[in-house]
């Protein structure tokens, strides 16, 4: 299937014309960052982390220390709701009301199931070049003791949904007139220069992973 199906649950409801369902531009927005926001409830109170993930096909993999929170709460098999946000430009109107923002944003739905220790490795994998694509071939790997420490969680996406925003401020016609510059500011983010550890070895060659940013 190439669209998620549309739910009560993963429905936009406002300005509906930004939606998108289908997978390819889901998986898109979900590829080009490394960050997302979880969300869950214990107790009927609510909780959103940080965190970085990794996405292999229909699934995001999650990880956080065996003991904490987000990890014994996934492992109990509740839902949980995940968003990966790209903020692209800051949209200035004429009007107060009209500001807005130009936007990508991802929100995932599921049940997450812990990962057993046949396949953290896998999972592990997926999170580190999701963060940075060579890396994990460049570090030393995690051994019985950090794996043991490590709890991480498989999200099968039931539901999903995407939201996009482009283009120029929308005025009302009667504020178009108005002495007030509008228009849009481009936002990026943008790799700086790589700053080596202070207990580098001069003798370290630098890595691929960094030659393949553009990096020399």
């Amino acid at each position: 299937m190439s669209s998620y199906p549309i739910h009560s649950r993963n429905k936009v409801k406002r300005v509906p014309r930004n939606a998108h369902y289908d997978r390819a531009t889901i998986y898109e927005i979900l590829d080009a960052g490394n960050l997302c926001h979880l969300g869950f409830s214990v107790e009927g109170q609510p909780f959103v982390i940080p965190t970085i993930y990794g996405r292999i096909g229909d699934r995001l993999y999650l990880h956080g220390a065996s003991k904490s929170r987000l990890i014994k709460h996934g492992e109990g098999g509740h839902p949980i709701c995940v968003t990966v946000t790209h903020l692209d430009g800051l949209v200035l109107a004429r009007s107060a009301f009209h500001h807005s923002m130009n936007y990508r944003s991802a929100v995932l739905f599921g049940v997450a199931k812990p990962v057993g220790a046949a396949d953290k490795m896998r999972a592990l994998r997926a999170i580190s070049e999701q963060l940075l694509p060579g890396r994990w071939e460049e570090s030393r790997l995690p051994n019985a003791i950090e794996l043991k420490a490590t709890g991480i969680l498989e999200l099968e996406i039931e539901q999903a949904s995407a939201k996009i925003r482009t283009g120029p401020p929308v005025d009302d016609a009667a504020d178009c007139a108005l002495p007030i510059w509008a228009g849009v500011v481009p936002l990026r983010q943008q790799l700086g220069t790589p700053i080596p550890d202070e207990a580098l070895s001069p003798n370290i060659p630098f890595p691929q992973s960094l030659r393949d940013l553009g990096y020399c």
